[in-house]
């Protein structure tokens, strides 16, 4: 943003310069201002309006172009790490975060080690969300029967804020969750000590957790049910194709 931003002042701060210099130099007080109004067209004075903006144009666009494809959420920061997956699921008003490789899950805690890619598969069991780490990277949608994907990575340990960034009811305000980084023993003894919990995260507590509730506390899950995140987009998926056969809204 910062480097865009210098890119537009080669226009801005031009255009400033000449305001001031203009109004200055034209004032009814300079005896030294000539008008001369009528001279001709000026090919090289048409060439200097037209081109010079469409050359910042140009460099403008290409230069946004080339970085917002470098920032594509969906690419893998670095493709020679493993990244770590994490299941992301929405919901009235909380996080669900389901660690397919470990086996545990967490509401509205992201524990994550610093330093390793991190890859977070996103779905909603409600309506749409948006799943947003302001210190980590960029914001991407959650939505029922979908997924989606965001690549983000935590230079260092440290605890940050995330949240919904898309407003969706009555308990939006209250709708963020934590994410700590730290280090890679430090996770590892993190999922030790979740698996020592004694809420299993099965079928009847889903449907339970599913429920809307405000400021739910943090949670932890020695295990989840196999294949849940699939089941969840499946719910809305199923609907989907129903509408589809039958042609109703």
């Amino acid at each position: 943003m910062f480097e865009t931003f210098a890119i537009m002042m080669i226009v801005v701060v031009p255009v400033y310069i000449m305001t001031v210099w203009f109004t200055s130099w034209y004032r009814a007080s300079n005896a030294k201002t000539r008008y001369s109004p009528d001279w001709e067209y000026s090919i090289w004075i048409d060439a200097l309006i037209w081109l010079v903006p469409a050359a910042i144009i140009v460099a403008l666009g290409s230069y946004v172009w080339i970085n917002t494809h470098k920032l594509d959420p969906y690419k893998h920061i670095d493709p020679s790490v493993a990244p770590l997956e994490v299941e992301v699921v929405a919901q009235n008003w909380k996080w669900l975060f389901l660690y397919p490789e470990q086996g545990v899950a967490s509401v509205n805690q992201l524990a994550i080690p610093s330093g390793v890619p991190l890859r977070l598969s996103i779905t909603s069991d409600t309506v749409m969300n948006s799943f947003y780490v302001p210190s980590l990277g960029s914001q991407i949608y959650a939505m029922a029967g979908m997924e989606t994907n965001l690549n983000l990575l935590a230079d260092q340990p440290g605890t940050y804020v995330g949240r919904n960034s898309q407003y969706s009811g009555a308990g939006f305000s209250d709708q963020h969750f934590e994410v700590v980084a730290m280090s890679e023993q430090d996770f590892d003894a993190w999922v030790a000590q979740v698996k020592q919990s004694t809420e299993v995260l099965d079928q009847a507590t889903y449907d339970k957790l599913a429920e809307p509730s405000m400021g739910h506390p943090v949670t932890h899950y020695a295990s989840f049910e196999p294949d849940l995140f699939e089941s969840i987009k499946a719910k809305y998926m199923g609907h989907a194709s129903q509408h589809d056969d039958t042609g109703s809204d």
